[in-house]
């Protein structure tokens, strides 16, 4: 039973490799990601296919997985592909004026493509953000997380010199000091004489 077993696996890869190599799903030097795995197709064989992560990593994929599984592949068609970054920026911000200097670093970026043309939507309100996506499409692959660090690098420094904070989470805490047995709050935040008039008397 167990050699049936593994006749059978070899069967199907070999299947599937003879499937990949007259429908060419990939070919080699195509980015794509199966799996959890990313990179380069560096190897087409009858029976496994080998990929080269970005960490020069090789992974030996069975070739039944392109054929039952789900198969991302990123330069099929075309290389074109599209960054897709979130900003959020604080509360009180000029969401307009974030988006167009936003607008503007990703439509000067000599790697950003003009058509189709970036874009920028205020998607949505967050915990302690206003969130902005920036859209852009990249001729290829090849400098892929170069762009988006430069991008990111851009932002931080043109929002810096506007006076737009880039938000992060945080919290308001007041503390109250034990005085026997009541609270007394800090001078700053104590009530005022009217509205002390309304608290509840301790008992």
């Amino acid at each position: 039973f167990g050699l049936g077993f593994g006749l059978q696996e070899i069967f199907a890869n070999f299947v599937s490799g003879l499937i990949l190599l007259i429908e060419r799903p990939i070919r080699v030097g195509d980015i794509i990601t199966v799996d959890d795995i990313t990179g380069m197709v560096s190897r087409i064989r009858m029976r496994a296919t080998t990929i080269t992560n970005w960490d020069r990593k090789e992974y030996i994929v069975p070739n039944r997985d392109f054929i039952t599984g789900k198969l991302l592949n990123w330069t099929l068609t075309d290389s074109v592909n599209r960054i897709t970054l979130t900003v959020g920026v604080a509360y009180g911000s000029d969401t307009n004026y974030a988006s167009d200097i936003a607008l503007k670093i990703l439509t000067d970026h000599p790697l950003v493509l003009e058509d189709p043309p970036p874009s920028i939507t205020f998607e949505s309100f967050g915990d302690s953000t206003l969130n902005l996506i920036l859209r852009a499409y990249l001729p290829d692959l090849d400098k892929r997380l170069v762009v988006i660090h430069e991008i990111h690098t851009a932002i931080h420094e043109q929002y810096a010199k506007a006076g737009i904070e880039i938000a992060f989470p945080q919290r308001d805490i007041h503390l109250y000091y034990e005085n026997k047995s009541s609270f007394i709050a800090p001078p700053e935040i104590q009530p005022t004489e009217s509205e002390s008039q309304n608290l509840p008397e301790d008992k």
